[in-house]
């Protein structure tokens, strides 16, 4: 239930700004598997392996969920950063 929050939240934040919206889907694709389109649900997740591994790395915690704000902040900057590549 955490993550739909964390999704739900995002979204909501996404619809009442157009660039975070932006800045949230070049994130996502990012985090896509590899050979997602292979594989059921056929959507474009990232590999839970990997989230508990960046869960781990950040909040210490294998099954954390991050705050929004955190995520937001991240988008920004991954956004910043393609902008000026």
């Amino acid at each position: 239930m955490p993550w739909l929050s964390l999704t739900i939240q995002l979204s909501l934040r996404a619809a009442i700004n157009p660039t975070l919206a932006l800045d949230l889907i070049r994130v996502s694709w990012r985090f896509r598997s590899r050979r997602w389109y292979l594989h059921p649900p056929f959507l474009p997740l990232p590999a839970m392996t990997y989230v508990r591994w960046r869960m781990h790395t950040v909040y210490g915690d294998h099954h954390a969920v991050p705050p929004v704000a955190d995520v937001i902040r991240y988008a920004r900057w991954a956004g910043r950063q393609k902008n000026t590549a």
